[in-house]
């Protein structure tokens, strides 16, 4: 069995070396978090492992895993690669979203192989989440050699691991962030403007409730083109207009936010093929839009890290 060692031992740390202990599938080792508490703390969640308050106390291990904040996942590497303790073909990853394996240079550059496996799953307490991991997506890039060592030890857990371009993992990150973070605050819009409406929160929640429910259900059962309903799908811009006239009064901000995602409904009804195409071009007009499709991608140019500290923190 390979041994692990953990560097920054937060929330995702405990979460995945707790269930590789469950599961049998690393032994581990040393366990280095913020605080020697924190250390501690860690290893008594894991239910193995010796907590140390250095990395010089750390053991050579076969793999490593770097999940401090993403701002310290160079600076930690770095304090790793000095220290001697990595060995040829030894297996160095992170758990960012937001990062991609790059980050790991110094590491590849003692002889290591690395990688970056990102669950995608929002882990608030370590103890739900080890209960609740089971088929979660887990995005991963990096050297074949360490996925191959990866791969299995995240299925292994119930994972369901799929490899994504590097170059792009910002714009993956930014995606996750859209789907889950700004969903919260596409709600919160709605619910200022029901309050603005005359509506008390706790019953334009419930009146949300429904129709936000069934929204979701009818994207992951029908797909995004066949869900999309509403004044957009149907080309009628006469209550575009209106809506816009009414919400530029009201707040400028979250007009300019109707447009936007506008532009990206628009898209989609084109694709619908409900709404006459006079209709659509009036609509393109009063969002703004470009004429053609909304999807076009680009090359993004992404900057290098640097790491300005040498602390080691957890997530």
């Amino acid at each position: 069995m390979k041994t692990l060692n953990i560097i920054g031992a937060g929330r995702v740390g405990r979460t995945l070396a707790s269930l590789w202990e469950e599961k049998h599938t690393f032994a581990i080792q040393d366990v280095l978090d913020g605080t020697p508490h924190g250390a501690r703390s860690a290893a008594a969640f894991i239910g193995d492992g010796r907590a140390v308050s250095w990395i010089e106390e750390m053991r050579a291990a076969d793999v490593w895993m770097l999940t401090p904040p993403d701002g310290k996942i160079v600076a930690c590497c770095e304090t790793l690669a000095k220290t001697g303790l990595l060995r040829e073909s030894d297996v160095v990853f992170h758990c960012s979203g937001a990062l991609s394996s790059a980050e790991l240079a110094t590491a590849r550059g003692c002889g290591a192989v690395v990688a970056s496996v990102h669950p995608l799953k929002s882990i608030a307490d370590p103890r739900d989440a080890v209960r609740s991991f089971a088929g979660t997506h887990c995005a991963a890039e990096g050297d074949p050699a360490a996925l191959e060592v990866l791969r299995p030890a995240f299925e292994r857990i119930g994972a369901r691991v799929s490899e994504i371009e590097p170059r792009f993992k910002p714009v993956y990150h930014a995606a996750s962030v859209i789907v889950c973070n700004y969903l919260v605050a596409l709600m919160e819009t709605g619910l200022r403007g029901y309050e603005k409406a005359g509506l008390e929160r706790e019953t334009a929640l419930a009146m949300m409730e429904p129709l936000v429910r069934e929204t979701v259900d009818n994207v992951f059962r029908l797909g995004t083109v066949k869900a999309l309903t509403g004044p957009i799908a149907r080309g009628d811009d006469a209550v575009v207009a209106h809506q816009l006239e009414a919400l530029s009064s009201w707040d400028p901000a979250i007009a300019a936010l109707y447009r936007d995602l506008g532009a990206i409904a628009l898209d989609l009804a084109r694709q619908q093929g409900e709404a006459g195409a006079a209709a659509l071009e009036r609509l393109r007009k009063l969002l703004g839009a470009g004429a053609g499709s909304g999807n076009k991608t680009g090359d993004v140019v992404i900057p290098d890290s640097s790491g300005t500290t040498r602390e080691i923190a957890r997530e």
